[in-house]
């Protein structure tokens, strides 16, 4: 991201955009600029298609132009200013600036240029509010986004607007923005502005959940004292810490040997949704303590769910540090076994200690200091984004939530185009998660989660299932044994659901799996269709079945 001094209609970019009032390209002085300098028939297409589809926060997109520097134009509804700092009018800027940066990415633009969005005489924003929402909302759109690829962005601001350029450059600053020059195009960001998405990996009892209130600064994440406790559920929270944005997502058990693998299935998937698109640091959490053949089994479930490429994000992190011989330091300790020495070298030889009980206070051994430790920690954390780019761990699978968030962020949009941007985020990502729940219901978790941590073969399975949903009716034992699972999801009213649930309640027993099981799915998706809930679902399902079954029973007769 850059800014420039400079006028909108000179710039050499793949695309520039132009606010409008509600549906008039005409109605700024931006808008009026760029349409004298195209053709006049585009003009007059603009202003019928964008009374004709456009509401607040859409655009009208017109590619291919000639004779101009610039390849297309977003022209872009937006409303004036309310006086409210997170009223409609700005929540109606963010949504529109999310979706023409989408749409960049989605084009293949490599370069766009916009104005102060709103900052003119026709909207009348303060150019404090502009600056702000435009930096924060292209932040925000590198952390989440899908792929790698450079995008420039170039606000450019009139050469006499003093007041703007001062205020666009302070704003700047103290967001910790980089300014794009010739030499520095690569890195655009400072990446210790970005929230990092950090996965808590461990097994129940290893103190992920008091580690992550360590890191944080304070006591969100709930933690268990019972041996036989832990978290049950997947916990995100987002915080600043020493300057750096973090977004910490707790899990429960993944790796314990103990646990039934069919109870973590629910949590893998919220987990999928809530990091995705991929998160930059999977955090492995284990314990100081004698490396028995319980702690080898756990080390050796982290490295056959693992790729080779995940681990190159993952980071260990020791517990119970106090457990440490004096003077020890945990690279010492890892050295001692010749097998996490191992697992910690294929992380990149990234290792760090905390004691959440002992090490809160001044201690006269400075490395025995979660102070200390923290910020090597988070050294650790930005020195990994740095070498990367800023880039996250990815796979076809995270990838294919991302885009199922997206799709359901802009079904949500389209109801409630008003709602807040994390709302609308938020609901999308419990939607998506109860549907890819529906989806691979029947598939083993030890392939969820292989495939979350990108295990080729493993993410080839699960994309089998969840791009063709309808396969679900082959995991019919399971199935039936999770019916008020699959009934709940099913208030979504998609087809999957549907079919998910005339698999759940069609099916009686297992010798109906093949034929019985495909007629079922084929019932209850049409009976579903007018229930208005999950259980008048189910019942329409199965009284369709019985009456299927008479009518089979009179025929045979």
């Amino acid at each position: 991201m850059e800014i420039v001094s400079g006028t909108i209609e000179s710039q050499q970019t793949d695309a520039v955009v132009s606010p409008m009032v509600f549906h008039d390209p005409l109605s700024t002085r931006v808008g009026t600029t760029i349409c004298k300098v195209i053709d006049p028939q585009l003009t007059e297409r603009v202003v019928q298609e964008s009374r004709e589809e456009t509401i607040p926060g859409d655009f009208v997109l017109v590619k291919d132009l000639i004779g101009v520097p610039f390849g297309a134009v977003f022209f872009l509804s937006l409303v004036p200013w309310d006086e409210e700092e997170n009223g409609t009018a700005v929540q109606v800027l963010r949504l529109g600036i999310n979706k023409i940066l989408t749409s960049c990415e989605r084009e293949g633009f490599e370069s766009v240029a916009l104005p102060a969005l709103g900052a003119g005489i026709a909207l009348r924003f303060p150019v404090t509010v502009v600056a702000r929402v435009l930096q924060e909302e292209v932040c925000k759109f590198e952390q989440e986004r899908s792929t790698s690829a450079p995008v420039q962005v170039r606000i450019v601001l009139h050469p006499k607007d003093e007041d703007a350029n001062e205020v666009f450059n302070s704003v700047q600053e103290a967001m910790k923005y980089n300014r794009c020059t010739e030499n520095n195009l690569e890195s655009g960001l400072n990446w210790s502005s970005i929230t990092k998405r950090i996965v808590l990996l461990g097994k129940t009892g290893s103190g992920k959940s008091n580690l992550a209130n360590t890191i944080l600064g304070e006591d969100v994440f709930t933690v268990y004292h019972s041996p036989n406790s832990g978290t049950y559920s997947c916990h995100s929270e987002t915080r600043t810490v020493n300057r750096r944005r973090l977004t910490l997502i707790d899990t429960p058990g993944f790796f314990d040997t103990e646990r039934t693998e069919e109870d973590l299935k629910p949590e893998v998937m919220r987990c999928l949704t809530e990091c995705a698109p991929g998160p930059h640091v999977f955090l492995i959490v284990l314990k100081v303590d004698k490396f028995t053949k319980h702690e080898q089994k756990v080390v050796t479930k982290i490295r056959e769910h693992f790729s080779d490429d995940a681990l190159k994000y993952a980071v260990i992190v020791f517990t119970h540090g106090g457990q440490l011989p004096e003077g020890m330091k945990i690279e010492e300790f890892v050295h001692q076994n010749k097998n996490l020495s191992n697992l910690v070298k294929m992380c990149g030889s990234r290792c760090h200690v905390f004691d959440n009980k002992h090490w809160n206070g001044e201690e006269q051994d400075v490395y025995r200091s979660n102070q200390f430790q923290l910020e090597a920690f988070l050294q650790t954390i930005d020195k990994m984004i740095e070498e990367k780019h800023g880039s996250y761990y990815t796979n076809d699978v995270l990838q294919h939530v991302e885009e199922k968030i997206q799709e359901q962020e802009k079904q949500i949009r389209e109801v409630s185009e008003y709602l807040p941007p994390q709302e609308i985020r938020k609901q999308a990502k419990s939607f998506v998660s109860d549907e890819f729940m529906i989806q691979l219901a029947g598939t083993a978790t030890g392939i969820v989660l292989g495939a979350f941590f990108g295990v080729a073969a493993l993410v080839e399975d699960v994309l089998k299932v969840v791009k063709n949903p309808t396969d679900i009716i082959k995991h019919v034992k399971t199935l039936t044994s999770k019916a008020p699972g699959v009934a709940a999801a099913a208030a979504a009213g998609t087809e999957v659901a549907a079919v998910a649930v005339g698999v759940a309640a069609g099916v009686t027993t297992l010798t109906a799996a093949t034929v019985g099981g495909i007629r079922g799915g084929i019932i209850g998706r049409e009976a579903s269709k007018e229930a208005k809930t999950p259980m008048e679902a189910m019942q329409k399902t199965v009284e369709a079945i019985k009456g299927e079954r008479n009518t089979f029973k009179m025929l045979q007769q």
